[in-house]
């Protein structure tokens, strides 16, 4: 008997376990992005589906760099626990949706192989904004993006996700092979069309006719995807064993609320997903920019105010009444710019957010959702700014967001983003007179369109003159 989690560990019955016979699960789903959202998300639904219909939708888990996470699930026999936390208490649950495990990086042949395989009718991506490749300003590839540079010197030998989906579509054209899915789970806005997009424009390159392939014959849908799911550390890993009795390296904490909405476009079948609760729509673009303008929004906002206030995680901000108050006028502001979302009501979507973020035994470090952010301003709050001034509003609340996040850069000197060195120039020689001038000369950052609005930026910098 091991002391961690695997296929011969006895857990208590309070742990639930999957409802299906894992010995006759076979691929059917590869993943790229073998992170913590995926295993709390994406390998939940697909674990309902399993238990609800069960079928060839195995999950092939394949991470692009890091070779810990793939050692740590085949240590474990593919399996991992998720702990659901809230005032009621903590209930674990272990996952056994995933059937194999690969680091691309150490395994390019085998990710390879895997792509061409019929067995294989879904490939879906949570590897970050950052990952695509998407170029700043002309919303098509960055050639300057280390992997898309590589993938369009070396089509054979792919480092980055879209290469990889280029590659394996291109192999199953040539064998004369019905094309997989191509889901995208990552929170970019109408996500289904920036990577087919991002996919058609490296295929063209490649071959012309691979790439009218694929524009006719493989399908994009675009999805939206929510659940809080914090960096795991020690006292997860501690929790998860006093729940199991046993190690697991994978251990996460996460919170009772999870959505998934999907556009209904499969080329060759998919799991029962709505078995999870799953929505299927014709058009998710509504779903996914409420989520985007009011949830993720509205993180940007506490992470920074977090920050800045030296308080640790997302519920130390939602303590403080101000800041909850202020998180309430983000909200409102934001759901300004939307269009009726079906079936949602949004003031109890807004009221939800608020108890989501003030959960206690939610742990969601500021430092973690400050990451990156300009990849994520430009959906979170440059777009609903502009739509605000657009409709004649002042968009103060979104200029509040952006003159947080220049106050901490200015302060902190620092930041985890791709974009460091041009922020942290900018920082270096912001002006008082106008902190905002110096970001706005970083190329393709700020959209013209506020960049140009004095009164806009005004307030952008009487933001940023509260918090230095």
């Amino acid at each position: 008997m091991t002391n961690h989690l695997s296929s011969e560990t006895q857990l208590p019955a309070s742990v639930a376990q999957p409802g299906y016979d894992r010995s006759e699960l076979r691929p059917g789903i590869l993943h790229f992005g073998l992170g913590a959202f995926h295993r709390a998300h994406q390998g939940i639904y697909t674990q309902r589906a399993l238990e609800s219909e069960f079928g060839p939708w195995g999950i092939v888990a394949v991470n692009l760099r890091s070779p810990e996470p793939v050692d740590a699930l085949a240590a474990q026999d593919g399996l991992y626990s998720i702990t659901v936390r809230d005032s009621d208490g903590d209930t674990s649950e272990v996952i056994g949706a995933t059937v194999d495990w690969l680091c691309a990086a150490t395994d390019r042949e085998r990710v390879l192989a895997y792509l061409a395989s019929p067995f294989i009718h879904v490939v879906t991506l949570t590897v970050s904004e950052k990952a695509y490749g998407l170029h700043p300003t002309n919303c098509g590839l960055d050639e300057a993006h280390p992997a898309v540079s590589n993938d369009l010197a070396n089509p054979k030998a792919p480092v980055g996700a879209i290469g990889y989906l280029v590659a394996g579509l291109a192999s199953r054209r040539d064998k004369g092979m019905r094309p997989f899915t191509v889901l995208c789970c990552d929170n970019l806005p109408s996500n289904g069309k920036v990577v087919k997009r991002l996919v058609l424009d490296m295929a063209e390159r490649r071959d012309p006719e691979l790439a009218k392939w694929i524009a006719e014959e493989v399908t994009f849908p675009s999805s939206m995807v929510d659940r809080i799911v914090p960096a795991a550390t020690d006292d997860t890993r501690t929790r998860a064993k006093s729940l199991l009795g046993v190690d697991d390296a994978l251990a996460l904490d996460t919170e009772p609320f999870m959505q998934w909405v999907i556009e209904d476009e499969f080329v060759s079948g998919r799991p029962a997903w709505e078995a999870g609760g799953a929505l299927f729509v014709e058009n998710v673009e509504p779903y996914e920019k409420m989520k985007l303008r009011l949830l993720n929004g509205s993180h940007t906002m506490i992470a920074h105010l977090g920050l800045l206030k030296g308080l640790e995680c997302v519920r130390d901000v939602m303590a403080v009444p101000e800041f909850v108050a202020m998180t309430r006028d983000h909200m409102r502001a934001a759901a300004a710019t939307l269009d009726p979302v079906p079936g949602i009501d949004l003031d109890h979507y807004m009221d939800q957010l608020i108890e989501r973020f003030s959960n206690r035994a939610i742990a969601h470090r500021n430092i973690q959702i400050a990451m990156d952010s300009s990849q994520k301003l430009p959906q979170r709050i440059f777009s609903p700014a502009m739509d605000a001034l657009a409709n004649r509003s002042d968009g103060a609340s979104f200029a509040r967001v952006i003159g947080l996040w220049i106050a901490a850069l200015i302060r902190f000197k620092d930041c985890n983003d791709p974009r460091r060195d041009e922020l942290l120039a900018a920082a270096e020689t912001a002006d008082p007179k106008d902190y905002t001038a110096s970001f706005v000369a970083i190329d393709g950052l700020i959209p013209p369109s506020l960049a140009q609005s004095r009164s806009w930026r005004n307030l952008v910098n009487a933001e940023v003159a509260k918090w230095l």
